[in-house]
């Protein structure tokens, strides 16, 4: 099993009405990407974060191998999800991929 671990920050432009928005629109982009990527058997995404936290959303998605990783960053869904809903309002991206 991989896991794909994102953390974005928004761009400091948007009001937090705006970027309630964008967190909505990104989480119900990415979990609506379930059943449709083979070989991903989980994805989340976490837009509450505490008072603590300084990013805006996490991502935490599960696939059953490395090949599956790299089959959803290139499938049309995904990247359609990524073209309109994260890149243009993603000021920050960092990444893990690990195995578990």
């Amino acid at each position: 099993m991989v896991k794909h671990i994102i953390l974005w920050t928004l761009k400091s432009e948007y009001s937090a009405e705006e970027k309630e928005k964008i967190k909505k629109d990104i989480k119900n982009g990415l979990e609506g990407l379930y059943g449709k990527i083979d070989g991903l058997t989980d994805i989340k995404v976490y837009t509450n974060g505490l008072e603590t936290s300084n990013v805006d959303l996490c991502l935490d998605s599960t696939f059953v191998d490395f090949d599956a990783l790299k089959g959803y960053a290139v499938h049309p869904d995904h990247v359609w999800v990524a073209k309109n809903l994260v890149v243009p309002f993603a000021a920050e991206r960092r990444c893990m991929d690990f195995e578990i």
